[in-house]
């Protein structure tokens, strides 16, 4: 199965309700869709999101490295190489994780189509149906409430809950959503770097106090602060799961020989694709810590391929946060992995499934327009 030729097109998809973290605000799912071509007709799909205040890419950058640095490294190559090829866009260029890893998905879809089997399958995995999360968007208290009650609705007992912009408003709100919900569903928090070592432990204790039991909490601190992370963890029952700071796998070995965290959120966005999120997660397991994975509200054809993943290592990767389908009005994606309330359902046909897209707006010029 030669590679042909790579294309660009553009997926926008309209939100239920405006996603709002410590970091952003967004009101609809914008993808970058990566399409590889190969000789004898079949077709691979990938995608990335613009994400320049966690990745530092853009939609624009993306395309340009693609086109400049990473696809003369696949054309005319048999995609049945596929770690060579992966090792081919690791070495190519640093950084550039988002373009990495739209390219690397739709290489492990054709991959798996080569093989006549669904992604999962052809990593080595056996099950098809996953339970994700949901994301309950920073905002007031009221709407925040509100939204628990939307989400619980529909069938989520599983809130990950987004503060970070206000510590003591923050303690407040989850206060709040705990007496709110009660037992009807299990509470993450994620601050998406917005406090400190010292507030985290402060906020943290006071919430405990009252008896409030959080699955886990997210990111309470900058990237680069390990230290904090190791401070935070050391003086908080909670368990604390790096995402921003989980990059590599080096910067995973860090986290985990220190101590400084309970748990390793992967993102294919973070690690370039899911040739080093393979790797994490074996990491992980060599450190006897669980993983979760998540997604940078990207659609559903980068969503399915995290998703893959986590069905082939279901062992190391326990907890699901890939509600980025979801939180969307529709889903465009045709014949792939079912997004449907909290249930994932993986496709059955080779690869991810895909048969068409709705509303793909192709970008000839390579230019986001």
């Amino acid at each position: 199965m030669i590679i042909k030729s790579v294309r660009f097109a553009r997926l926008s998809v309209p939100l239920h309700t405006p996603f709002k973290t410590a970091l952003r605000t967004v009101s609809s799912i914008e993808d970058l869709v990566v399409i590889i071509d190969t000789q004898c007709g079949k077709r691979g799909y990938g995608c990335a999101p613009s994400t320049p205040v966690i990745t530092g890419d853009t939609h624009q950058s993306i395309i340009s490295i693609i086109n400049t640095v990473l696809a003369p490294q696949l054309i005319n190559q048999d995609v049945r190489n596929i770690n060579a090829l992966c090792d081919r866009l690791a070495a190519a260029v640093v950084a550039n994780s988002s373009a990495k890893a739209a390219l690397e998905i739709a290489l492990y879809d054709l991959w798996a189509q080569g093989l006549g089997v669904p992604l999962y399958r052809a990593l080595g995995g056996n099950q098809s149906e996953l339970k994700t999360d949901v994301t309950i968007s920073v905002d007031a208290i009221d709407k925040m409430l509100s939204d628990c009650d939307i989400a619980l609705a529909k069938g989520f007992d599983v809130l990950k809950i987004k503060i970070g912009n206000d510590l003591e408003q923050d303690i407040q709100r989850v206060r709040a959503i705990a007496r709110h919900v009660g037992n009807k569903a299990a509470l993450r928090l994620d601050v998406n770097q917005g406090w400190d070592a010292k507030q985290a432990v402060r906020a943290l204790q006071a919430i405990e106090s009252e008896g409030i039991v959080l699955e886990l909490v997210e990111q309470p601190v900058k990237a680069n602060d390990v230290d904090g992370l190791e401070y935070i963890s050391a003086r908080v029952q909670s368990k604390i799961m790096a995402d921003e700071s989980a990059f590599s796998p080096r910067q995973v070995i860090t986290l985990l020989e220190r101590g400084a965290v309970d748990i390793i959120n992967i993102k294919l966005m973070k690690s370039g694709g899911i040739s080093r999120a393979l790797r994490i997660a074996d990491i992980a397991a060599t450190y006897e810590r669980p993983c979760m994975i998540g997604c940078m509200l990207e659609g559903s054809i980068a969503v399915a391929a995290a998703a893959h993943l986590a069905a082939a290592k279901a062992r190391q990767i326990g907890l699901i946060d890939l509600d980025g389908p979801a939180l969307g009005q529709y889903d465009p994606v045709q014949g792939g992995t079912r997004f449907c309330g909290p249930a994932i359902t993986l496709n059955t046909g080779p690869g991810l499934g895909i048969t068409g897209i709705e509303g793909l707006i192709e970008l000839p010029n390579g230019v986001w327009q």
